[in-house]
């Protein structure tokens, strides 16, 4: 298994990805299935954007300063990203906005991802090669550890000041 840092992201992603496919195609009267599938897109998100943000963005700041753009806008849609995330886990499935609020974190979320692996992630790999992506993959599997899964625990949100 690889631990490139692009890979594991990636991996990450389509995980993701294939939440969001299973809420959209749940149906009108899956109310419970969805509340579970959100509980899991809130997981998996709040773990990804702990690690992106703690590690990936920061070494990437650090070792390629031309994307410093690329990467203060990623934290931009990490928060707004998160402030859905927030007021999902104070929600209930059967609360009237609930499914709004979930698809318009859905577009948020792949316009994001999508945004990273088809223009940010080329430059990322072109700019720092493989050695580089290895020994990053591997503090991002070691945050990913430690990464919380709830927007309430603390850490769980990156704060700019």
């Amino acid at each position: 298994m690889s631990n490139d840092a692009i890979v594991l992201l990636k991996d990450d992603h389509k995980e993701v990805r294939k939440v969001f496919r299973d809420f959209e195609s749940a149906g009108e009267d899956a109310t419970e299935r969805k509340g579970k599938l959100v509980e899991k897109m809130i997981e998996l998100l709040t773990q990804h954007t702990y690690i992106e943000n703690e590690v990936m963005y920061p070494r990437v700041r650090e070792l390629l300063p031309d994307l410093e753009d690329d990467v203060l806008e990623s934290y931009e849609e990490h928060h707004v990203a998160d402030v859905l995330v927030m007021e999902l886990a104070a929600m209930k499935p059967t609360d009237e906005r609930f499914d709004a609020k979930t698809t318009v974190l859905i577009e948020n979320v792949r316009h994001h991802m999508d945004e990273e692996e088809e223009d940010w992630f080329p430059k990322v790999r072109e700019g720092l090669g493989r050695n580089a992506l290895q020994e990053i993959g591997e503090e991002l599997l070691a945050a990913k550890k430690k990464a919380p899964t709830k927007p309430s625990q603390p850490s769980a949100l990156k704060t700019f000041g």
